[in-house]
């Protein structure tokens, strides 16, 4: 397992990234159904639950290791990562999968301007902007404002995860950070996510299928989001998921059937070419160094 840690960490950031904004999409296709049964918060809510499991299996929480500077971090992460989830399936049960997260992606859009070093970083994101516009078409039929609100929503959490995403990854090694805040997550969508559970037609295959789609996200995307991040600058990451309204849109015409118009393939084009420009130098100089690994382990440690 160490091995296969040390694989995973010397993987092109990139890469890493794009394999999870794949992850992300298919768990939301996934969990369409499941939100038919017991409501985006239900669906929400126990994917954080089986995933705290998971998480725990793979990584014990360093909780004797934390500091009073550290919760602050952990805790707002963990309360980001469920709403943003929340939210996004708030949007998807209301409008087209791609459309979402096209909506949603003007989240960490704005913050690969923002965190920009120079304005020429701008230009790339405007760019993506352009294509989000043709890939969302306005203009096209009536507009869900509830489904574009719940997107907007999760697009503000998922600025927010990305800042704090790296913030926590260079303070925990491998997805120990993740063991700590999912749980948060798991505690902030319960309010929402137990009433939709108990009140919804449940059966008996929504467990099963919920604890699938929590291996994919947040375990497995959610891990390799948090090693990327701790060797790509936010300016780069941000704009790199610029390819994820793309993924959006091939899966949810593979699994949903949603198929495209050729004016939103036109964005995917515009998105794709920008995502791509945007990573040229986007390499962080080196690993942080990391003071808290897995269980206690030496900083830097590789994770299991």
């Amino acid at each position: 397992m160490a091995n296969r840690a040390r694989e995973v960490r010397g993987a092109p950031p990139w890469s890493m990234a794009v394999a999870a904004m794949l992850a992300v999409q298919l768990a939301s296709a996934l969990s369409v159904p499941v939100i038919e049964q017991v409501g985006p918060g239900g669906t929400a809510w126990l994917r954080m639950c089986f995933g705290v499991v998971f998480l725990w299996m793979i990584a014990r929480p360093a909780i004797r290791s934390l500091t009073r500077r550290d919760l602050p971090a952990l805790l707002a992460l963990g309360t980001v990562t469920g709403f943003m989830t929340l939210f996004f399936l708030a949007a998807v049960e209301r409008i087209p999968l791609g459309t979402a997260v096209a909506i949603e992606f003007l989240g960490p859009l704005a913050v690969a301007g923002l965190m920009g070093k120079s304005r020429k970083a701008l230009l790339w994101p405007a760019l993506a902007l352009v294509g989000v516009v043709l890939l969302t078409e306005p203009w096209q039929g009536e507009v869900d404002l509830a489904g574009v609100g719940f997107a907007l929503a999760a697009g503000t959490c998922w600025g927010l995860y990305n800042i704090l995403t790296q913030h926590v990854g260079d303070r925990f090694a491998g997805i120990s950070g993740l063991s700590l805040t999912i749980p948060v997550a798991a505690i902030a969508t319960l309010p929402v996510g137990l009433p939709q559970v108990l009140g919804g037609e449940f059966t008996w295959w929504v467990l099963p299928a919920a604890a699938g789609i929590a291996l994919i996200t947040p375990v497995i995307a959610f891990g390799l989001e948090m090693l990327a991040l701790r060797r790509m600058t936010h300016t780069a990451f941000g704009t790199l998921l610029s390819i994820e309204p793309a993924f959006g849109i091939l899966i949810g015409l593979l699994v949903l059937a949603q198929t495209p118009t050729l004016m939103q393939l036109l964005g995917i084009a515009i998105v794709i070419a920008a995502g791509a420009a945007a990573q040229r130098g986007g390499t962080r100089a080196a690993d942080p160094i990391v003071t808290t690994g897995q269980g206690g382990a030496p900083p830097g440690a590789p994770t299991p």
